[in-house]
């Protein structure tokens, strides 16, 4: 599996968190199914033009410029940044991470394939991949869906563009002028990498052609991925069957919305979650809420970022591991009332069903109240489905979904002393004493636990 990881030039952000949470279920799931996955996750640290395509200036040597240091440090730092961000998230790290800077000898390789299979072209230093002869052999557009008629009509002039054969075709290298920051030796001259071939060079030569699933950004399918099918199928013919089995896009983060963007002033950075620092923030949250918030919405959908989804989100994750405390405290019975085995094929069903883990979550809630009965002894459980649902909480919250249960030491002091008020709260309240147990109530909401009364006990679970 390859995922297109992050370019290095700025804090990692919710869009950054939603493709890593996304690939990282993905990974998660087919290792518990018992698929030995080889993950490939790269860091672009150079060929990144700001304007996506064969122009602008590279987003790494602009950061770099700006901030006055050299491109390698500014790759170090949101490097950096980014695992610090991805690790709070519970994000597992892949089994491969490599570096565009760090593979410019496969990169030269396979485009210097691409030109002997006669698909691309050299013009003062730098080289493209030829589109129009291509498409002679190979269907261009097989992702997004558009033609080179779409394309010429999307095209403007741009600076360099005069160079090029037909408007649409897109650099694989570019020749670097003498100032030029970060450029390497090759056989056209002193220059960088493409974009897009940074990719197509290290996915293959880590798990071949074509390698099983392809991942990344719903922004990325055009150009980048259709250029990676391209150089693919440039350099290896039909026998990159498009490269990938299977491509898994993710969808956006819009924020109340809209489109995230730093003009608009809604760009929000993983770190501005945590710590709150930013205008449309009264407060940080736990990595947990952003986790649960993201899982909450089919990857394929796009996902709204609000401060009151974001609340909620954490709410609910907290009303979950209440529900997942409860659960280990239940005794076993001779006999079951209801089936586990059916709700946790139902919750497995949702899985398999292209990942959705929003539908998974919702049979979890579902859930809850039944745990509620099984502790007050309403329903009952033989041991061999009690069991059953213990691990299905623990195998899918945990394991799957990724999602970190509240550390086992400090729950437990915690749970003695809210068990200890509890008690307390109960015995004003057979005492008549309310306002005391107004009082401990009121305490209590303050500091995250709900209270749920029934006419002979009072029970608990965490809130906002």
């Amino acid at each position: 599996m390859y995922v297109c990881g992050p370019t290095v030039y700025g804090d990692p952000h919710l869009g950054h968190a939603r493709a890593a949470v996304t690939f990282d279920v993905l990974y998660r799931y087919l290792r518990y199914l018992g698929y030995r996955v080889r993950y490939v996750r790269n860091i672009t640290d150079v060929g990144h033009l700001e304007g996506d395509a064969d122009e602008g200036e590279d987003k790494i040597l602009k950061k770099a410029r700006l901030e006055k240091v050299e491109p390698i440090e500014v790759a170090q730092r949101y490097t950096a940044l980014y695992h610090r961000a991805m690790d709070a998230l519970n994000v597992l790290r892949p089994s491969i991470e490599p570096t565009a800077t760090g593979h410019i000898p496969q990169q030269i390789q396979m485009i210097e394939r691409i030109l002997a299979a006669g698909y691309a072209y050299v013009v003062n230093g730098s080289v493209y991949l030829d589109v129009e002869k291509y498409r002679r052999d190979f269907a261009y557009g097989v992702l997004s869906g558009r033609n080179i008629e779409e394309l010429l009509a999307g095209t403007r002039e741009l600076e360099g563009q005069s160079e090029k054969k037909n408007p649409w075709d897109f650099a694989l290298w570019k020749r670097a002028e003498p100032t030029h920051l970060m450029q390497w030796d090759s056989p056209w001259g002193r220059g960088y990498p493409g974009w897009h071939i940074e990719c197509s060079a290290m996915s293959t030569h880590y798990l071949g052609v074509p390698f099983d699933i392809h991942g990344g950004g719903i922004d990325l399918i055009f150009p980048h991925h259709e250029a990676e099918i391209a150089q693919a199928h440039a350099c290896f013919g039909e026998a990159a069957h498009h490269q990938a089995r299977f491509w898994v896009h993710n969808n956006l983060v819009t924020i109340e919305g809209q489109k995230m963007s730093k003009s608009l002033g809604n760009f929000i950075t993983v770190e501005e979650v945590f710590t709150g620092h930013h205008p449309k923030l009264t407060r940080g949250y736990p990595p947990m809420a952003l986790r649960f918030l993201i899982l909450q919405a089919h990857y394929r959908s796009t996902l709204d970022f609000s401060e009151e989804a974001l609340a909620a989100a954490y709410k609910a994750y907290l009303r979950l591991i209440s529900a997942y405390q409860r659960l280990s405290q239940l005794v076993s019975h001779p006999y079951s009332t209801y089936s586990v085995q059916a709700w946790r094929e139902r919750v497995f069903s949702a899985l398999n069903d292209d990942l959705n883990t929003a539908a998974a979550l919702a049979l979890f809630f579902e859930q809850i109240e039944d745990i509620i009965r099984l502790y007050r002894n309403e329903i009952h459980l033989s041991g061999e489905d009690l069991e059953t649902l213990r691990n299905t909480w623990k195998e899918v919250l945990f394991d799957i979904l990724g999602l970190r249960p509240i550390e086992a030491v400090q729950r437990e002091k915690w749970d003695r002393l809210v068990d200890f008020l509890v008690r307390l709260r109960r015995q004003a309240r057979s005492e008549k004493n309310y306002m005391l147990a107004d009082i401990l109530r009121n305490e209590l909401r303050a500091v995250g636990v709900k209270l749920l009364d029934f006419p002979d006990e009072t029970l608990w679970e965490l809130s906002e």
